[in-house]
């Protein structure tokens, strides 16, 4: 059976990775940011079925860190579907260079709208983000979104 936490893509399977995923996260009872944060630190644990490279976006694998979200979300690398196998995906440089591989388990959190935008909070360097602006009617105005753990 598939497991995407630990990016085990199973044989056969009739459902997208992504759904697999989400079937797992369920009865732990794990809400978006819980299943977020437990999989970006699998993969910077490097945690993976047969220690595969899938999905561990940083270049210190084993040190517990927030390098998945920053990298998966980077808007200097592009995603594509890779030559040998569709369920994987290869993450390349501008220049064509390749820097990271990863399966619709890792990609689900930048195309579904609410996991990105808890993606994009574990990106940011505190895990919180924060922003302020001016209206000219109502003056300065400033909110900040954190993340539940």
């Amino acid at each position: 059976m598939a497991d995407g936490f630990r990016n085990h893509l199973g044989k056969d399977d009739t459902l997208p990775a992504e759904y697999r995923l989400v079937d797992r996260a369920d009865p732990l009872g794990l809400d978006p940011e819980e299943m977020a944060v437990l999989l970006g630190g699998l993969r910077v644990l490097g945690a993976n079925y047969q220690k595969s490279d899938l999905g561990v976006l940083t270049t210190t694998p084993g040190v517990l860190t927030n390098d998945y979200f920053g990298h998966l979300l980077d808007q200097d690398v592009t995603w594509t579907p890779s030559a040998h196998d569709p369920e994987i995906f290869e993450g390349k440089e501008a220049s064509g260079k390749p820097r990271w591989t990863g399966t619709r388990n890792d990609l689900v959190f930048g195309s579904n709208a609410e996991l990105r935008a808890v993606a994009e909070i574990y990106a940011a360097a505190d895990g919180k983000r924060s922003s302020s602006r001016t209206s000219p009617q109502h003056g300065p105005r400033s909110w900040t979104w954190t993340a539940s753990t």
